[in-house]
C-alpha cells in the first residue's frame, strides 16, 4: 500500500505544510450490488434504478455498473451519492449522462439556454453533506459535452461557446459536484467529456483522487478538471488530466479558505495548468505541488486574481517540474481579465520554486505583484526556462533570479510521456493497478 504522507512531509520541510491527512492509495470497498446494463431504447434513463440501488448500499459498500457482453452502457439524468457509499464503474463499462436539457432542469426551464444567471441545470452525480464516499472504477463516466442535447440544434459545448460570444452565461450541467462533504474519494476512474467543470467541491474537508485520468478535448470551454473551492485536506495524486481549461485550479470564495493541498506525481496535458485562483479573496495557504510534469497546457505554474476577487495567497511550494511546450511557463498575475477596479487586493507571499524546468521559452514569462506594498514574495531555487524567455516582472520581490548563471536545469528528458491510453492504464501485476510515476 503506497503512502504519500511521510515523503510529502520530508520534502515539504517543516515550513510549508499539505494536506494533513495520511494519505494511503485507497482500495475497493466489497460490493453490495451490481447493476447490468438494459437494452438501450431511445429516451432511457437509468438514474431511477440506479438511485434505488445507491439509496439501499450500506455504508462501507460499493454499486458496480458493469458491462454484460456487448452490452457496456449506462445512460442516466442526476444522480445523488449517499455517506459511505462508493460508485463503482467497472472496466468495460460507461456512465453516460443524458443530453436531455429537462432531467437537469433546475425548474425554471433553463437548462441548455444561455442568460444572465447560468444556474439553471443540476449537476450529473452530486455529494451533499456526505461523509466517506467515493467513485472508482477502471470504467468511465462520461458527460457527452459534444453530444447534440435533445430538441436543440447544439452540444453543450457549444452553448458555452455561444454564451462566450454573447457575453452572457451557459445553462450546462457539471459532472461532479460535492458540497460540504467530508473524506470523498475518487480511485482509477476516467471521466470524459463533462458539459462543465468535471469535478468542482466547495467546503470539503478531506478529498482524495488517486489515479484517475480527465480526457476532454482542448478546446471544450469551461471543462475544467479538479477544482478545489474553499476546501482543506486535498491530495490529487498519479493521475492524468488533458482537457479545455485549468487542468486543476485551487479557489477560494467567500465560502473560505482552501489550504492544506498536496498535488502529487501528476501528469497534465492540453489546459489551462496547475491554477491557484481566480476566486482568491477566501484565502489560499498551504500548498504543495510535486513531481508534476505538463506537456501541451497554455499556462504552466499559474496564480491568476485581480482586485475584485483577490486575496492572500500564502505559503506555496511547487517543486521538481517540468515543462513543455507551454505558452506561459511561470504565470503570476494580479490584474487577471482587467476590469473596473475592486478593494479585494491579491497578496502573494511565501511562494518558492525548485527544481523547475521548461524546455521550451513560451511567449513570456510574468511575475508581477499588486504593488510596492502588495508585492509578490516569490523564491526560485533552480528555476529554469529554456531557450530566451520574455520577463514580465512588476511589483516583485525575488529571492534567485530564473535562469542563474551556469543553470542547466533538472533533467526532464524522460518524463514527458504520452496520454496513457485505456490498456496501458489497465494493465496489471497480480492486483496492483500499474500507473506511470
Amino acid at each position: 500500500m503506497r503512502t504519500l504522507a511521510a515523503a510529502a512531509l520530508a520534502l515539504c520541510g517543516a515550513g510549508h505544510a499539505q494536506d494533513t491527512r495520511t494519505v494511503r492509495e485507497p482500495t475497493l470497498p466489497p460490493a453490495c450490488a451490481v447493476l447490468l446494463p438494459e437494452p438501450a431504447l431511445p429516451g432511457r434513463d437509468d438514474a431511477p434504478r440506479i438511485q434505488a440501488a445507491i439509496d439501499k448500499c450500506k455504508p462501507g459498500h460499493a454499486l458496480h455498473l458493469a458491462a454484460q457482453g456487448d452490452k457496456r452502457a449506462f445512460t442516466a439524468g442526476p444522480l445523488t451519492l449517499r455517506s459511505g457509499v462508493t460508485l463503482v464503474v467497472d472496466a468495460g463499462a460507461t456512465l453516460f449522462a443524458s443530453t436531455d436539457p429537462a432531467l437537469f432542469d433546475r425548474g425554471r426551464n433553463t437548462c441548455g439556454t444561455i442568460d444572465a444567471a447560468g444556474t439553471g441545470c443540476r449537476p450529473f452525480i452530486t455529494g451533499d453533506g456526505i461523509s466517506g464516499a467515493g467513485i472508482m472504477g477502471d470504467g468511465s463516466i462520461d458527460g457527452q459535452g459534444g453530444q447534440r442535447i435533445d430538441g436543440k440544434p447544439e452540444t453543450w459545448w457549444q452553448i458555452a461557446r455561444r454564451a462566450q460570444k454573447e457575453k452572457l452565461r451557459q445553462n450546462v450541467p457539471r459532472l461532479i459536484q460535492l458540497e460540504r462533504s467530508q473524506e470523498f474519494t475518487m480511485y482509477r476512474i476516467t471521466l470524459r467529456n463533462a458539459a462543465n467543470f468535471h469535478v468542482a467541491m466547495n467546503r470539503v474537508d478531506g478529498f482524495t483522487a488517486w489515479g484517475i485520468r480527465i480526457d476532454t478535448p482542448h478546446d471544450a470551454r469551461n471543462t475544467d478538471g479538479i477544482d478545489p473551492g474553499s476546501s482543506r485536506n486535498v491530495t490529487i495524486a498519479h493521475s492524468h488530466i488533458r482537457t479545455g481549461d485549468d487542468n486543476v485550479a485551487i479557489k477560494a470564495g467567500h465560502n473560505g479558505p482552501s489550504e492544506n493541498i498536496s498535488i502529487l506525481h501528476n501528469r497534465f496535458y492540453s489546459g489551462h495548468g496547475m491554477s491557484i485562483g481566480s476566486e482568491t479573496n477566501g484565502g489560499v495557504h498551504n500548498v504543495l505541488v510535486e513531481d508534476l510534469d505538463m506537456d501541451g497546457t497554455t499556462s504552466g505554474l499559474r496564480i491568476k486574481s485581480n482586485d475584485r476577487r483577490g486575496g492572500v495567497v500564502k505559503g506555496i511550494v511547487y517543486r521538481n517540474v517540468c515543462l513543455r511546450n507551454v505558452q506561459w511557463p511561470l504565470y503570476i498575475d494580479t490584474n487577471y481579465v482587467p476590469a473596473p477596479p475592486g478593494d479585494l487586493i491579491p497578496d502573494y507571499q511565501e511562494v518558492r520554486m525548485e527544481r523547475v524546468h521548461s524546455l521550451t521559452p513560451g511567449r513570456n514569462v510574468i511575475l508581477q505583484g499588486y504593488d510596492e506594498k502588495r508585492p509578490l514574495r516569490l523564491t526560485l531555487d533552480d528555476v529554469v526556462v529554456d531557450g530566451s524567455p520574455v520577463m514580465k516582472i512588476e511589483f516583485a520581490h525575488l529571492a534567485g533570479q530564473v535562469n542563474p548563471p551556469g543553470a542547466k536545469g533538472i533533467d526532464c528528458s524522460k518524463r514527458l510521456v504520452p496520454f496513457p491510453d485505456d490498456a496501458a492504464r489497465v494493465a496489471k501485476q497480480g492486483d496492483e493497478l500499474l500507473l506511470p510515476k
